[in-house]
């Protein structure tokens, strides 16, 4: 039994009721009387009281009951009490048996619509392929049907999609010293990921694993012994699957460790685009210079007020999002924007913010903030800051020249080049040069002197000494 289609944001209609539903499918071979499921999201349950069975390759409308006579025109249909809201910008939908098993569970985005004007409101969010359940956005797209959706028929966007694809692990954060949390990027076969041989940590022992539903994207690993401060780890998974039997691969290894919180400089700005090409978004690149693992999610950016006071604070990232030693990170309106117009390296190092500080094309400022409102890094930029022989510096980003030198010395900045495209989002600066300290003496002998052809201490020497 699997969801197929999900109407989260009805409003404005194009030609559906004005009301939420979810769609569900039998894509067994075996007969469900659905009385005692249950219909939930990240706020509240339904449980259905209808005695109603659901036939082999059949669907059925889920919806409140005070729209089931709207919806019965499209299918058959089920009205229970209490529908879950849904969240029109994201949210978990899972579908459990009487049990309160996991069926199947859609942990939808806006993104997943594929389309900026029907993430909007309107259409629905349809499956791709229901053979294919399990591998979130790749297999979802907006409805093509003119109505703004196919509630109780076959998805318009019906098709093969077939996944051969391994499932990643793409971040860790530790909930404590001895319990992490594994992030994939889909979905997971629980019995291969519950098993701990799969999983190995230097030095560390893992006692148990367990998949977080209702996703089954996540795993907690208990460790024996406690993770040590300031330490790095490595953890690897090996011979997990997904829910369709392909084999984790390369993409098996993460960082992880304890964080500690962020003093001043700590994480410097390091890249800023604020006068993009027409269309395009800002961004702006952080760098952890410091040899500690700071959490993301505890930093915020933003800029001033005309009277001086920092305002328009965003958070840096609504999940756990761990910065090691070394490490870059990039915030952003629109990361698919970003990822067209530059060469993006690690796309798990760009974030996308509901929204930005205001960054104006000719001078402003950018802050980095922690929770007690202490200032991390901040940069008043000025866009006289950029190579002068530059004619047009849309869409070119100023990169920081030394991450260690003052971030308000205005040398310590320069244009991105030209050969990266004009800007270096998620890896290190085109114009990066580390100054190093230099050994020299130098000695002017005599000090005082008079070029004025006297006679008299016209000439000066000038004697230095440099230390390989």
């Amino acid at each position: 039994m699997v969801i197929t289609e999900v109407m989260a944001d009805p409003s404005p209609g194009v030609g559906l009721p004005n009301a939420e539903f979810v769609e569900i499918k039998n894509v067994s071979s075996t007969a469900y009387n659905l009385t005692g499921w249950r219909l939930s999201d990240a706020t509240g349950t339904a449980i259905i009281n209808t005695s109603f069975v659901l036939q082999p390759d059949s669907m059925v409308i889920l919806c409140a009951t005070s729209n089931v006579a709207a919806f019965s025109v499209f299918g058959r249909t089920i009205g229970v009490a209490s529908f879950p809201s849904l969240d029109n910008d994201g949210d978990v939908v899972t579908i459990r048996s009487p049990q309160n098993r996991v069926i199947h569970s859609v942990n939808y985005t806006t993104g997943w619509y594929g389309n900026e004007a029907k993430k909007d409101g309107g259409w629905t969010l349809e499956m791709i392929d229901p053979k294919n359940p399990c591998t979130g956005k790749a297999n979802w797209k907006a409805s093509t049907n003119n109505i703004g959706g196919t509630p109780g028929k076959v998805n318009s966007v019906n098709s093969v999609n077939v996944d051969n694809t391994p499932p990643q692990l793409k971040r860790a954060y530790a909930l404590d010293n001895a319990s992490i949390v594994l992030i994939f990027d889909e979905s997971l076969d629980s019995s291969s990921a519950a098993i701990v041989a799969n999983y190995s940590l230097p030095g560390l022992t893992v006692l148990s694993a367990t998949p977080i539903a209702p996703a089954f994207q996540s795993v907690q690993v208990k460790l024996a012994s406690p993770m040590q401060p300031s330490a790095v780890y490595t953890i690897t998974v090996n011979a997990v699957t997904d829910c369709k039997g392909n084999a984790i691969g390369a993409y098996n290894k993460v960082k992880i460790g304890l964080p500690q919180q962020a003093m001043k400089d700590d994480v410097v700005v390091n890249e800023i685009l604020f006068n993009p090409k027409s269309g395009g978004s800002d961004y702006v690149e952080f760098y952890n210079k410091s040899n500690k693992i700071i959490d993301a999610s505890k930093l915020y950016i933003a800029n001033r007020s005309s009277n001086g006071n920092v305002a328009n604070l965003k958070k840096l990232s609504e999940d756990l999002f761990y910065l090691f030693p070394g490490d870059f990170v990039v915030v952003t309106e629109d990361a698919d924007n970003i990822k067209r117009s530059y060469l993006v390296k690690n796309e798990d190092a760009l974030l996308q913010l509901a929204s930005m500080p205001s960054f104006p094309d000719d001078n402003g400022t950018v802050v980095l903030i922690d929770l007690n409102g202490d200032v991390i890094d901040e940069v008043n930029y000025n866009d006289d800051w950029h190579f002068g022989l530059i004619d047009n510096a849309d869409g070119v980003s100023l990169e920081r020249v030394d991450p260690s030198a003052p971030s308000q010395n205005k040398t310590n900045w320069h244009s991105a080049a030209t050969a990266v495209g004009y800007g270096t989002p998620t890896y290190q600066n085109s114009q990066f040069k580390k100054q190093e300290d230099i050994q020299a003496t130098i000695e002017v002998i005599p000090k005082i002197f008079s070029p004025d052809n006297d006679g008299r201490d016209d000439i000066t020497t000038i004697n230095y000494k440099v230390e390989d």
